[in-house]
């Protein structure tokens, strides 16, 4: 039966088929997303709730807790993270792949909902909930300047006009504004004035409460005409509070203006934000997990000009970062690898057939290929993005070899006297069945990554997928449309000179008898090759993924424990500064408080693009650091944005290992010892600990009896503190537009040491007013800046980066062996998180996922050949392109990642490939001819070397291009190249030997064992 027969004898038929695939395959292409990576984002939830100054215990225990236990109600939840610090709390929940982000949020809607009674009544408004990743590096920042405006007005247009026409921006998780605050009327007060007069700070706030409301006042309903009631109810204006009326003293009225001041402010104001060294308000953007970044800033920046009409024109807004530049940059890079691919690949054939002709059809077949995938891909609803575009580019090397085997073939009838259309219906109908088990078996190769589980499995899936169509669709082509352009384009040709391959042909034919001569030999070199593959798999060192430059950087700097907004404030702008003056910088954009701990800041910068700087973002790290580490008073902690971020918590640097226990106490102990432990090992850099325990509190001691016997409870002297200190939110004022506090606190000056308690008055119930120092004896003692829970228990996250030229693979096994040393007791819980978590795991998998290759590649060609014995024939290619592959990656100092593992298993498909040629046509000599299995395998090297050397030379040069790539994103590529270069160039070298001799040798012991079974018992 011959499949390429009817579109050999009806070419216009065949020849509109292809142009229906290259027109529908084009088509998809212009409607295919750009992306980085394929869509592997857990869906995660950020929830968020704030009480202005209360400690981080208390937000910990009072608010975090009642929603934990809620949360950890919902199906589906993998992972509850959470940080409290003073006045906030976030909580990060990360779902199972197979869940809904959007239901997902109605199931946390409602926890929220149900945990309302469980939280404390004075929250200013009730937990929030946003579908966005926290550790998430943002797509884009906005920096807001006004030469003429103060930063409040200026953060007000931000967070009431552009921030809320963002945020409906189909795709954005999150849009936070930094660097200010929300206006706000402040009154200040002198607690010794206030005393003086008899009243006490509760007095204030009650006053403030009743003040200025907004409420319902009814109607009058006559009978022609209805009146409703409206009232000057509301102070909008911070001189009229100063007119209010605390209390008459002998009929003369205490206003506020006596004992305070009111004017106008922000809500907090232990805020800042610069960019480029300038104070800025910055809208900071992320989105939504799986939302395409491309399409979403593309969405923001096409808004821009509109809302940026609605805000006042002395405010300038401009883009600080945009991930999408880099983004571009390296799908461009990998595009123009793909056509370099596509290049080499034609020349490879017209090297070898020295016809323009010949060379013509597997131009034509490899594009349509190529283009048709376009089609399937958006079917599939797949994106232009790193990995599928590398699929297309490595499957050149494979859609080329289709069309080279059927070129080859007609071309060697034409060579021996047929016709064109004769050769075209003799070759294909010789070789069909050879493509079939081709394409057959490689995709066999990608059934284990099909099947894959997790988030691993959800990057390759795409990635295997698109290979997967490009090599069918090259079947199909190679069997229709490449037949009937050679029966019309090739020509028979007479050369008289030997060619270069010829002579090269003659060479091993000579060589390949004498190891054919020598079997036991050639026998034992390919068991050392097997031996040899499992001793480089153990010393190779292993990572996860390719570390990335994307251009773009994160810092976390830390301050002392105990500094006030103010010094972390001018430290902050002397790291911003080392950080500008860096040649390789573009943007930096850093804030300070907000949500964070005071001696906390947060740095996003955008370097140059690739081609404008001579430094990767690793070695800017390192001379940053080196710069960051002479400023005094702070630490600055950087690491390169990853396409690929695993876990929901967002730490100081890369790589995550966590100490969890039920007892605070006893990880306050042990997790500073651990990380002194860490700090020394070789293999690791910028280890940080997110447990801050050196913060000052001034702890009170209640004189429990002289407190009763005043009348006065602790709730009284809590409210008197928090009235004080705790910038406290005692009335809303309602605009048409939005909302704004008036906070209440004493007057700075009083507020900045701890002899001001000494001025601090409790007001008793019969009307005196008690000094708070009567009553309360003040300590300084340390407390927790932070507290942080994993799995609703506490828990301590030690971050780490690698030092240069170590693995990750290294530094877990260092890790694993200093915890041993250490002797951890045994309620601690050690585990690593995120990406290093995500290695851990596919570290087990690795040698599953290449014997389930081997196994599915062996039952397919065990079925189309109808034997136990051909399968290990074909198979026993493999060994010494895993021994090349690994020796590749060694002489070029790249780690063994998934990324180069996945090269490792498309050399399965490609090797024994060859392996396929030569048995298909052993087989069919020794049965169709007679011929024996010496005369039959010697036959089939001799017949077969030029299509051998062709299509492993295509592969080479097809993945050439990815291996010596420099371009933006080409160290994520990279590893594929080098892995499957240097697995073909070894494996054929030594496989056109061994094969031949496996061949015989089990053919041998297949006849033996048929004569036993014969002769009987």
């Amino acid at each position: 039966m011959n499949l390429s027969g009817p579109f050999i004898r009806r070419p216009i038929a065949t020849s509109l088929l292809a142009v229906a695939i290259l027109l529908g395959g084009a088509t998809a292409y212009t409607q295919l997303p750009v992306a980085p990576l394929p869509d592997v984002d857990f869906p995660t939830i950020n929830v968020t709730a704030a009480l202005p100054g209360a400690s981080p215990e208390i937000m910990a225990s009072a608010v975090a807790t009642p929603l934990e236990r809620r949360f950890g109600r919902i199906a589906g939840i993998n992972e509850i993270t959470s940080t409290s610090t003073t006045g906030n709390t976030s909580i990060t929940l990360q779902f199972d792949l197979s869940r809904d982000v959007d239901s997902a949020g109605r199931d946390v809607q409602a926890a929220i909902n149900a945990a309302g009674g469980d939280l404390p009544t004075n929250l200013p408004s009730r937990p929030t909930y946003r579908k966005v990743n926290p550790a998430d590096a943002p797509i884009l920042i906005l920096s807001l300047t006004s030469k003429t405006l103060p930063l409040a007005q200026v953060y007000d247009a931000a967070n009431n006009v552009l921030a809320q026409k963002v945020a409906q921006v189909q795709g954005v998780g999150q849009v936070f504004v930094g660097g200010g605050q929300q206006p706000a009327i402040r009154v200040q007060v002198n607690p010794q004035a206030l005393a003086g007069v008899g009243l006490g700070l509760e007095d204030v706030r009650t006053a403030l409460e009743q003040a200025s409301v907004d409420r319902p006042k009814g109607l009058l309903n006559g009978p022609e005409q209805s009146l409703v009631f409206g009232a000057n109810d509301q102070l909008l204006e911070a001189r009229a509070y100063e007119d209010i009326v605390l209390a008459t003293n002998a009929g003369a009225p205490l206003r506020l203006r006596d004992v305070g001041r009111a004017f106008d402010s922000v809500e907090n104001v232990r805020v800042a934000a610069w960019t480029n060294g300038e104070r800025t308000i910055s809208l900071i953007i992320r989105r939504q997990p799986g939302a395409n970044i491309i399409e979403v800033i593309e969405r923001v920046k096409a808004l821009l000009p509109s809302i940026t009409q609605a805000i006042s024109p002395a405010i300038d807004v401009r883009v600080a970062l945009d991930r999408s530049s880099s983004i571009r940059a390296s799908v461009a890079d990998v595009k123009r690898t793909l056509v370099l691919s596509v290049v080499l690949v034609v020349l490879v054939v017209f090297a070898f057939l020295h016809s323009v002709r010949a060379t013509l059809i597997p131009s034509v077949a490899v594009p349509l290929a190529l283009i048709g995938t376009f089609g399937v891909m958006f079917l599939c609803g797949y994106s232009l993005d790193n990995l599928s575009l590398m699929a297309l580019t490595i499957s050149t090397g494979f859609v080329i070899d289709d069309a080279i085997v059927v070129t080859e073939n007609v071309a060697r009838y034409i060579e021996e006297g047929d016709t064109p259309l004769q050769a075209a219906l003799r070759g294909s109908r010789q070789i069909g069945f050879t493509i079939l088990s081709i394409t057959a078996s490689l995709l066999a190769v990608f059934i284990p990554l099909l099947l894959m589980g997790g988030i691993v499995g959800r990057i390759f899936r795409e990635f295997a997928v698109t290979l997967s169509v490009a090599i069918a669709v090259s079947a199909v082509v190679s069997l229709t449309l490449t037949p009937m352009m050679a029966s019309r384009l090739l020509r028979p040709e007479h050369r008289r000179r030997a060619t270069l391959f010829e002579r090269v042909q003659r060479t091993y034919d000579r060589a390949l008898g004498a190891v054919l001569d020598h079997p036991t030999l050639t026998l034992l070199v390919l068991a050392a090759t097997i031996v040899l593959n499992l001793y480089l798999y153990v010393a190779i060192p292993k990572g996860l993924f390719p570390q990335q430059d994307t251009g773009n950087l994160t810092g976390i700097s830390d301050g002392p424990q105990d500094i006030s907004f103010p010094a972390m404030k001018a430290r902050q702008e002397a790291a911003n500064a080392v950080i500008r003056r860096h040649p390789a910088v573009h943007n930096a954009t850093s804030f300070i408080g907000g949500t964070s701990t005071l001696n906390s800041g947060n740095a996003f910068i955008e370097l140059k693009p690739r081609g404008e700087r001579t430094q990767s973002a690793d070695q800017v790290i390192a001379e940053l650091r080196a710069q960051l580490s002479r400023v005094p008073g702070i630490q600055v902690f950087l690491q390169s944005v990853q396409d690929v971020r695993i876990g929901g918590r967002l730490s100081r640097t890369q790589y995550q290992y966590s100490l969890q226990d039920q007892d605070l106490g006893t990880l306050q102990t042990w997790a500073p010892r651990m990380l002194d432990t860490l700090r020394k090992l070789p293999e690791l850099r910028d280890v940080a600990s997110d447990q801050q325990v050196n913060g000052l509190q001034l702890m009170g001691t209640i004189d429990r009896d002289t407190a009763s016997r005043l009348g006065i409870t602790p709730a009284a002297i809590d409210q008197a503190l928090y009235d004080a200190f705790g910038q406290r939110q005692v009335a809303t004022l309602f605009t048409p537009t939005t909302q704004y506090r008036v906070v209440l606190e004493v007057d700075p000056a009083q507020a900045a040491y701890p002899e001001a308690l000494q001025d601090l008055f409790v007001k008793a119930p019969s009307g005196a007013v008690v000094p708070l120092s009567t009553l309360v004896r003040f300590q300084p003692e340390p407390m927790l800046l932070s507290v942080n829970h994993q799995g609703q228990f506490p828990a301590v996250t030690l971050s780490f980066n690698l030092a240069p030229g170590v693995a990750l693979g290294q530094a877990v096994n260092a890790i694993h062996r200093a915890q041993a040393e250490l002797g951890l007791p045994a309620s601690i819980t050690a585990s690593f998180q995120g990406t290093a978590q995500l290695f851990t795991e596919s570290l087990r998998n690795e040698p599953y996922l290449v014997l389930a290759a081997l196994v599915a590649v062996y039952i397919v060609l065990g079925i189309l050949y109808e034997s136990y014995v051909h399968p290990l024939t074909i198979l026993s290619t493999l060994p010494s392109a895993g021994v090349g592959a690994l020796l590749a990656l060694l002489l070029f100092r790249m780690e063994l990642t998934l990324i180069a593992l996945i090269g490792i298993i498309l050399l399965i498909g490609i090797v024994k490939k060859n392996g396929i040629l030569l048995v298909d046509f052993a087989l069919e000599a020794e049965r169709g001819q007679g011929l024996s299995a010496r005369e039959a395998i010697r036959g089939a090297c001799r017949v077969r070397l030029r299509p051998i050397l062709m299509t492993t030379l295509a592969a080479i040069l097809g993945g050439l291009p990815l291996a010596l790539g420099q371009g933006a994103g080409s160290e994520f590529r990279r590893p594929l190249g080098i892995a499957i270069v240097g697995g073909l160039v070894l494996s054929q070298l030594l496989t056109l030997f061994t094969t031949p001799v496996v061949y015989l040798e089990l053919d041998r012991l297949a006849k033996r064992r048929a004569a036993t079974r014969r002769k009987g018992p």
